[in-house]
């Protein structure tokens, strides 16, 4: 894609990859240019989202991007804290993340996955106001949905490897799996 054709991804709105019931609703920070030009969640080439969600057993094998609507098949969806695209998480206000928590909720209530996983802990400390969270399963909850904070698939997320990562979405693959 040309610089031109991502910049003008800008203004598109990524759908949401949902279902009633899933078993994990994992939830991205925002869309990045890549994600928001192609309609696909987590597109950007360095991203290690699909990876990773291979890698943990969450899929019995590596999806493509534009495979992402087969998520629903494993009880898996996708979607974001905030829904403007951005070339990168910093461009966004703590006010776009507190609006972008508000209305996550708001989906979670309706949707009733077992487990919300958001990817990216300061993105999740600062949507649900709490800013002792640490990766891994949280104490709040939203309704009966339990909480994950996971680490950012972002090929920028240098502090954690491929290795670890997938070993954090196991751990989250296993508790979901305890609970039926």
């Amino acid at each position: 894609m040309t610089p031109e054709e991502l910049e003008a991804a800008r203004d598109r709105l990524v759908p949401d990859v949902v279902a009633d019931g899933l078993r994990v609703l994992f939830c991205g920070i925002n869309p990045g240019l890549m994600t928001a030009a192609t309609g696909h969640h987590f597109a950007r080439p360095g991203n290690r989202f699909w990876p990773v969600l291979h890698a943990s057993g969450f899929t019995p094998r590596r999806l493509d991007p534009s495979e992402q609507a087969e998520l629903v098949d494993y009880g898996l969806g996708i979607t974001n804290v905030v829904s403007r695209a951005s070339a990168r998480a910093s461009e966004l206000s703590e006010t776009e993340y507190r609006e972008g928590g508000r209305i996550l909720e708001e989906k979670v209530l309706r949707l009733r996955p077992r487990w919300l996983a958001v990817a990216g802990v300061t993105a999740y400390r600062i949507a649900f106001g709490d800013k002792h969270a640490t990766i891994g399963p949280q104490t709040r909850t939203i309704g009966d949905t339990r909480l994950w904070a996971l680490p950012n698939p972002s090929g920028l997320n240098a502090h954690w490897t491929l290795a670890t990562m997938a070993e954090e979405f196991g751990r989250l693959r296993a508790a979901a799996e305890a609970e039926g």
